[in-house]
């Protein structure tokens, strides 16, 4: 039992740390967002909405310049103001900003935040454990390579979800006659409008899928699902 004990604790530190993560996010959230209302993107929500039988969809915005979109863990979806800020000097389009929404919508109905808790929590005991083991054989560098190999799974998990949450939005862009058209011009636009400059960095390393990937995703399931 004492070799397991500290496995054990770093599963609880691990359900702390994502409990309290939690409350930290919905505070700032609360604090610093407003109920979206632009016509013109309520128009593609009630399409989305009616497409999943849904009678509203509500999005909020978060008064932070990055741009960025987010699925709160309460199931809230929110895009932040930097984004909005784009889509109003018509570097987005009305269409481009709804598969943000729509990609969000895939990340809360696929549960992608309740099983990062379960997530986080396992791959703090795989760190632990995967540090006792290594620091056996090389004394000092064992807990670093624990955290790399970590960070790696981490952002492995990260990609599938990734790629998960764009094929729920392609499905409901596609049921709510919108198209994937949008979706895909959108990624080609994102580095330019987040400001990131990940070309260099190796895909397994990165949390996104890059940009050709996630459109090679997309049309792979728009060519799975003409053939159905």
């Amino acid at each position: 039992m004492i070799k397991f004990t500290p496995i054990l604790l770093a599963v609880l530190y691990g359900l702390a740390m994502y409990r309290f993560s939690v409350w930290r996010t919905s505070r700032e959230l609360d604090a610093k967002s407003t109920e979206l209302a632009d016509p013109i993107l309520k128009v593609l929500m009630d399409r989305m909405a009616k497409a999943l039988d849904l009678e509203r969809i509500k999005v909020y915005i978060y008064e932070i310049e990055p741009v960025n979109g987010l699925a709160a863990p309460d199931g809230r979806i929110f895009i932040t103001r930097g984004f909005f800020n784009k889509y109003r000097a018509g570097e987005v389009t009305s269409e481009e900003m709804a598969t943000v929404i729509a990609h969000e919508l895939g990340h809360v109905a696929l549960g992608h935040s309740r099983r990062r808790m379960i997530d986080f929590s396992g791959q703090n005991a795989m760190r632990t454990a995967l540090a006792m083991i290594l620091n056996r054989f090389i004394p000092g560098v064992g807990p670093w390579i624990a955290g790399a190999l970590m960070s790696l799974l981490a952002a492995g998990l990260s990609r599938k979800d990734e790629f998960e949450a764009d094929a729920y939005a392609s499905a409901l862009l596609v049921k709510a006659g919108i198209g994937t058209g949008p979706q895909k011009s959108l990624f080609k636009k994102l580095e330019t409008l987040t400001g990131a400059r990940g070309a260099a960095t190796p895909a397994w390393m990165l949390s996104h899928p890059k940009t050709p990937q996630r459109i090679a995703a997309i049309e792979a399931n728009e060519a799975k699902w003409a053939v159905k």
